[in-house]
């Protein structure tokens, strides 16, 4: 549990820094959008939902690591009432053959459910793994996904990070 929680904790910096929200095409990497006004709980609830909605694109038989979201900071803005949410999770094939399939199956698919490929290629890594990189501006949401397949088991690295959500006035953000 440690191996893998470090693990974690290693790979969603990277994933954060690969995502900086919506409108990546924009040319201006460093503007994260505005994604309304919600509490941190409702937030995460949303980024839950559009993670799911990703799993259902997979289309291919396997679990799912057991993650729940997290709340992070909006650059250069006020702690107390602004924030981004991520969502780490991973995705095992019921087959190590269908890891492939299911990468397949997210780039074909994410497009033709309003996400656009900014980036897709493999890594700087040692293992050179595949990486595809996608926004989807109406959910002010972006994924990053990383294909393992040299990893034990073989697995899909998925990261879902939202725009910038400002609390409704009076609260304050939830950390969790």
């Amino acid at each position: 549990m440690k191996i893998k929680l470090s693990a974690l904790v290693l790979a969603v910096p990277i994933a954060l820094t690969t995502l900086t929200g919506c409108s990546m095409n924009d040319h201006e990497s460093d503007k994260v959008p505005s994604a309304g006004t919600s509490t941190s709980r409702d937030a995460s609830d949303v980024m839950e939902k559009v993670s799911s909605g990703i799993y259902d694109l997979i289309g291919v038989k396997g679990k799912t690591s057991d993650s729940r979201p997290g709340v992070m900071d909006c650059s250069g803005k006020d702690k107390k009432t602004y924030f981004r949410i991520f969502h780490p999770w991973s995705f095992y094939p019921a087959s190590a053959s269908d890891l492939d399939e299911a990468m397949k199956r997210l780039k074909t698919e994410l497009p033709k459910h309003g996400w656009e490929i900014v980036e897709y290629g493999p890594d700087t890594s040692k293992n050179k793994n595949l990486n595809l990189t996608a926004d989807n501006d109406k959910k002010k949401a972006s994924v990053n996904i990383v294909h393992m397949e040299k990893n034990d088991p073989p697995k899909l690295s998925l990261t879902v990070v939202s725009g910038c959500y400002k609390v409704p006035d009076g609260q304050e953000v939830e950390r969790f």
